[in-house]
């Protein structure tokens, strides 16, 4: 059963996408504010109440201009997935057309994104003793076992250029250990229908300026307290979901592994290589319209787009 009837069909979506510290949050507060509506965060980390800071998740300032969906609404021990994310994301649309014409939907989960706009392909289900013993693996090992066990097992996958992604590497390797089959054969179904206009935007800044701020950006979590929020979430480091840039790199200064101004350098690297992924992938999907993010009049030019 549709979880929004036909009544939603004149209903508006603007999807608010781009790379990491290009200002989405900004310009998504600017936007639903002129819209009189509520934002959907459409990121897989912010989503965890105990991770904040390495999140750069909105202000409580900026939590109180708008309403938001999908901020801190799980603990860091629950997995919650791109199918999960599209089952919720219909839900809280569901509830904001009851009020609203239009939601933002801001993020630069590309997946997350992808799984509320066109929805996900139907995956056979992994076998969870596979899974522990490949993340037990990959934490013994390292990237490059990873990356030569994808090779071997999902040799397809690995053919498309995400092998310095270990998120990704690892699911690669759970699917086809589970299932004997590609991932990849279960990508690029077709795509769902939604009973509501979808209106994709996606904001880029000059390569410099983006890694300027990225840096900075870095800088200021350190200042606010980045190394502590790590500290506080040591007895859960081996849950998938503080693989993840920003806890990574400080976990292993915890460890002895490097000092934390190495920690520190490698935070600011990895995050530039995600930006450069995720400018990648969204240059990639259909559909998206590109602004400068420092353009005065982006959010009236987003807003004219529905026209």
């Amino acid at each position: 059963m549709d979880l929004m009837n036909s009544a939603t069909a004149s209903k508006i979506v603007y999807v608010l996408a781009g790379p990491t510290a290009v200002g989405k949050t900004a310009v998504s507060i600017a936007l639903a504010e002129k819209l009189d509506t509520c934002i959907i965060s459409a990121d897989s980390r912010q989503c965890y109440k105990e991770m904040s800071i390495g999140t750069a998740k909105p202000s409580g300032e900026e939590l109180e201009k708008v309403p938001h969906y999908f901020i801190d609404a799980f603990s860091v021990e629950q997995n919650i997935s791109a199918a999960d994310f599209e089952t919720l994301s219909l839900n809280y649309l569901h509830e904001i057309f009851q009020e609203h014409n239009t939601a933002v939907v801001c993020g630069g989960t590309g997946l997350y994104i992808k799984a509320l706009t066109d929805g996900l392909d139907e995956m056979p289900a992994i076998d969870e003793g596979i899974a522990e013993e490949v993340n037990e693996l990959y934490r013994q090992n390292g990237l490059r076992w990873l990356q030569s066990e994808v090779k071997h097992f999902d040799p397809e996958f690995y053919a498309t250029g995400e092998i310095q992604n270990p998120a990704r590497l690892l699911r690669a390797l759970v699917f086809a250990r589970s299932n004997g089959k590609s991932i990849t054969q279960f990508r690029g179904g077709e795509k769902k229908e939604r009973p509501f206009t979808i209106v994709k935007s996606a904001l880029d800044l000059p390569r410099n300026v983006l890694y300027e701020r990225i840096n900075s950006r870095v800088d200021t979590m350190i200042h606010d307290g980045l190394v502590d929020e790590v500290k506080s979430l040591l007895r859960f480091r081996q849950l998938k979901n503080l693989q993840t840039v920003g806890y990574s790199e400080l976990f292993d200064y915890f460890d002895g592994k490097c000092s934390l101004q190495e920690a520190i350098e490698k935070i600011k690297q990895h995050s530039r290589n995600y930006a450069k992924r995720q400018l990648t992938w969204f240059r990639n999907q259909p559909g998206y319209h590109w602004f400068a993010a420092d353009d005065i009049d982006v959010v009236e030019k987003i807003m004219a787009l529905k026209n």
